[in-house]
């Protein structure tokens, strides 16, 4: 049974452009590569058509993937986000209660994270500790450098 992927349009999109790419562009150079290597007698110690054929199965493997993402993706409809407690999508302004550090972060799906842009995954710690959780609540969230208080400050979109 997949497991079902949520999604952002932008975040189906990528995965769209990146299944295409594989399929239209790595697929036939591979397919090339192999046919290279034949053309070049006794396939049974080549090491040319070994690592083509290899590369062949994990590029397949990886469209098997993308494919499934995307027949059991689910798109979050950012329309019907609720800002009155922390959930997928939204902004989360934290304060880090230890040394009053504020963070802003956007809580995404998994495949959509990017901690240089803010956005941090839903499965991580972080996330995971503040779902739910409303402006103004105080959540201590076990991080690799201990338990650390933060203070929700503002919730948004």
């Amino acid at each position: 049974m997949s497991r079902v992927t949520y999604l952002t349009k932008e975040g189906l999109k990528k995965l769209k452009n990146e299944l295409d790419r594989l399929t239209n562009v790595e697929r036939p150079a591979i397919s090339k590569q192999i046919g290279e290597a034949i053309e070049k007698g006794d396939i049974s110690e080549n090491a040319e058509y070994d690592a083509a054929k290899d590369a062949q199965g994990m590029l397949e493997a990886k469209i098997a993937e993308l494919q499934s993402k995307i027949a059991n993706a689910r798109i979050l409809d950012e329309s019907k986000i609720d800002t009155s407690q922390v959930q997928i999508l939204n902004k989360v302004k934290i304060k880090n209660k230890k040394n009053n550090t504020t963070m802003q972060y956007t809580i995404v799906p998994e495949g959509e994270a990017n901690v240089k842009q803010g956005k941090i995954s839903a499965t991580t710690p972080i996330a995971k500790g503040l779902m739910g959780k409303k402006v103004g609540d105080v959540v201590e969230i076990k991080v690799p450098s201990g338990l650390i208080p933060f203070e929700i400050i503002e919730i948004s979109i």
